[in-house]
């Protein structure tokens, strides 16, 4: 009579440079740390590299990019709010940047993981595990335009394309794209998290 053995369960974590161990299906506040974040965004290409230049176009710039437009739309948004929208694709520190066609594909169990990683985040740093609605609103709109200035700055979008996809704002007047080196978007990045979290 043979006996059956079970298989070990797949390994659903990573090793972070920080020496955390970060679980992806139950992610412990405890175990995010703010230079993990900004080392893996500031290597994660954003378009999954298809952009112009020297440098690939990081997902710590994007963040910085979403950042200062959420304060373009609405001068009085209180710090944390700014916080959050500097951490708005946080998680992608782990899961990289999925690009949006490519989420749809994989549907649900995507999102899912994603949506735990964020809640993490947010707990680790003093956010609201889920935001309020308007501030979503007011990231995700921001996050539209900052879409739209990369499509036609980086991406190789005409114009038209990308305001028929992203939408379009007169906000985003007089931004320009420069993709700087990892190191320097991880050092942009981090700078901008202290100016912001205290």
């Amino acid at each position: 009579m043979s006996r059956e053995t079970k298989a070990a369960p797949p390994r659903a974590w990573q090793r972070m440079l920080s020496g955390r161990r970060l679980d992806l299906l139950d992610p412990s506040p405890l175990d995010v740390e703010i230079e993990d974040i900004a080392h893996g965004l500031s290597r994660v290409a954003r378009w999954n590299g298809q952009t112009q230049g020297d440098q690939p176009y990081s997902v710590a710039e994007h963040s910085l990019l979403v950042d200062r437009l959420v304060i373009k739309l609405k001068e009085t948004t209180p710090i944390k709010w700014r916080l959050a929208a500097l951490l708005h694709d946080a998680a992608e520190y782990v899961i990289g940047d999925m690009i949006s066609p490519f989420k749809a594909v994989i549907g649900v169990e995507y999102q899912s993981v994603e949506s735990r990683l964020q809640r993490a985040i947010h707990v680790r740093f003093g956010l609201p595990a889920e935001l309020p609605a308007d501030i979503k609103r007011l990231i995700k709109r921001a996050d539209r335009i900052s879409a739209y200035i990369e499509a036609t700055q980086l991406a190789g979008f005409s114009e038209a394309e990308a305001r028929r996809i992203f939408g379009r704002s007169k906000v985003h007047a007089g931004i320009r794209l420069a993709p700087c080196s990892p190191d320097e978007a991880k050092h942009q990045y981090l700078e901008r998290f202290s100016q912001l979290f205290s």
